[in-house]
């Protein structure tokens, strides 16, 4: 009997698992096939034998290996000195004391409710001054201030007891010693949290690079591959696995890094 009153919540799982693995796996077969079958009846739910072809297309079309590099390097050091930012800034709004301390953490939150869109403008015209537009640089700049960053980093240090920090300053460590011996350690699931943050934010980025960007050679892959798409035809199949491509890196990313990073937001949540 108990079984039975069991079934319901496991046919519910079973629905909820099936709508969010659903879509990963259609987008997988789908970019096995050609531009016709993928539009066929009834639809094809078993692997197609155009995988190759659609990576050849892909490469020709936009240059994967150069679009993949591209992203990857504007994801990694757009993310490696956002988090160095994010974990001072969020080191002396947590450890230090200063004038003007509270006014400045809550302007710096209340850029969290600005609309990113609103900003375009005036870092488009920032980054052309500088000549910096159809760089990389343009790309990775605006980006090294993270409110949210900042936020989680500073929630997550008020955790760390000041007398394990005073300990390692009496015996001689200075501030950044202090930070890198003592903090990093301590902070690795609210790190770890942080990067997957902003690695998929910077890998995901698709209008901020569309504005900057103005040559092919250097799109990121998503603008790479929305330029694939045309108003007289659309070849599905390369968009497809270019579309499978460039999900399967923050897959594997969260995959690793999941248990840091679920314990960390949780870490960044519930201290005060």
């Amino acid at each position: 009997m108990s079984r039975i009153k069991g079934w319901p919540l496991t046919f519910a799982l079973a629905a909820v698992f099936a709508l969010c693995v659903g879509p990963f796996y259609w987008l997988a077969i789908a970019a096995t096939h050609s531009n016709s079958d993928i539009f066929s009846w009834p639809p094809k739910f078993y692997p197609g034998g155009h995988l190759l072809d659609n990576l050849a297309t892909l490469e020709s079309s936009i240059g994967l290996g150069r679009v993949l590099g591209n992203t990857v390097l504007v994801a990694a050091v757009q993310s490696v000195i956002a988090i160095v930012v994010s974990l001072l800034a969020g080191y002396a709004f947590a450890k230090f004391d200063f004038r003007g301390k509270n006014v400045f953490f809550v302007l710096l939150l209340s850029t969290l409710v600005i609309p990113s869109g609103v900003t375009i403008i005036p870092i488009f015209e920032m980054m052309n001054d500088l000549g910096l537009i159809d760089s990389y640089s343009s790309l990775i700049l605006p980006n090294l201030s993270v409110p949210f960053g900042i936020f989680l980093m500073r929630q997550s240090l008020l955790a760390v007891p000041d007398e394990l920090l005073d300990a390692a300053r009496v015996d001689g460590a200075g501030e950044l010693r202090v930070l890198w011996r003592v903090v990093v350690p301590v902070m690795r699931p609210a790190l770890a949290a942080l990067a997957v943050f902003l690695f998929l934010g910077a890998w995901n980025d698709f209008l901020w690079p569309l504005i900057a960007l103005r040559t092919p050679e250097m799109y990121t892959l998503p603008v790479a591959l929305a330029s694939l798409q045309s108003v007289a035809k659309t070849d599905y199949g390369q968009v497809m696995m270019g579309t499978a491509i460039s999900s399967l890196p923050m897959m594997i990313l969260f995959l690793v890094l999941q248990r840091q990073f679920i314990s960390g937001l949780l870490a960044g949540a519930t201290k005060g």
